[in-house]
């Protein structure tokens, strides 16, 4: 396990050099072995404008030497006044020869996930740059409604989208765990990009698939929709997919966005699409 950053409550970061314009956000992070586990594979990085999760694999200390040193390299981009997808992909680059060069032979190799954000500040208007290889995953909350920003590379993913099965069923299939695309095995990495608007009231999910084995997206839209901040919503979400079975590593980072410019989150309950009962 590797944590890089430190975590952080109503920051404001100027979103690129040549204009006034800022942003303030709160971030937390979190990760957990799990209950079943006996090391901890995923590692994370949290430092402006590089946000990410890497969930390691292979065998003994392979994917945790694997996940370390995906988020090493992300780490170099934190403190940049800004991140480009060539930037990203170019570290990704570096980590798949760090991975070689520290983790040796290994009989199952060695890889990871990596799944994140980094502000775009290249875009015309506040935007995040979303990036995703593998199954960890990255999810918005927004005005009550849950969104997956991702598309896992796995096969029963493969299989839902040419409808060889159902969700119902890949919660269940015997392959469920097999992924098709990492960094790492001494393969160039090939990152899914997408762009998401970056406004107030927006919370951001950042996960491995240790959560997302222990909760549907009912319950994680729940719990991000309860929570009043980024620590108390990462906290929460880490606790209950323990609770539920803690069958693999958990790592969770969730992002709040309180302002862009002069538009502000009100941080009132209706502005958070918080439902109450009998309202």
């Amino acid at each position: 396990m590797t944590e890089r950053g430190t975590n952080a409550a109503r920051r404001r970061l100027r979103y690129r050099p040549d204009c006034d314009l800022e942003i303030e956000l709160s971030w937390f992070a979190l990760t957990d072995v799990g209950r079943r586990r006996e090391t901890n594979q995923d590692s994370y990085v949290v430092s402006p404008p590089i946000f990410a999760v890497a969930d390691g694999m292979g065998g003994h200390s392979a994917g945790e030497i694997a996940s370390a040193a995906v988020v090493r390299r992300l780490a170099e981009l934190g403190g940049r006044e800004s991140v480009s997808q060539a930037d990203i992909d170019a570290v990704l680059g570096d980590a798949v020869d760090d991975i070689e060069l520290d983790a040796g032979e290994t009989e199952l190799g060695a890889g990871t996930t990596v799944t994140g954000v980094s502000i775009d500040s290249c875009a015309d208007a506040p935007t995040w740059r979303v990036f995703n290889i593998g199954d960890s995953r990255v999810y918005q909350y927004f005005k009550g409604a849950l969104s997956q920003i991702t598309v896992d590379h796995s096969v029963v993913q493969h299989l839902i989208d040419t409808g060889a099965i159902t969700e119902e069923e890949a919660e269940v299939h015997p392959h469920a765990n097999v992924i098709t695309r990492a960094v790492g095995f001494n393969e160039a990495p090939i990152p899914d990009y997408t762009s998401l608007a970056l406004i107030p009231g927006q919370r951001l999910l950042i996960c491995s698939d240790g959560l997302t084995k222990e909760l549907t997206d009912i319950g994680i839209q729940h719990f991000l929709a309860t929570q009043p901040t980024a620590e108390a919503a990462a906290r929460t979400l880490v606790h209950e997919a323990l609770e539920n079975m803690g069958r693999d590593n958990v790592t969770v980072i969730v992002i709040d966005v309180h302002a862009v410019g002069d538009v502000i989150d009100t941080g009132s309950i209706e502005a958070a699409g918080i439902e109450l009962d009998g309202a």
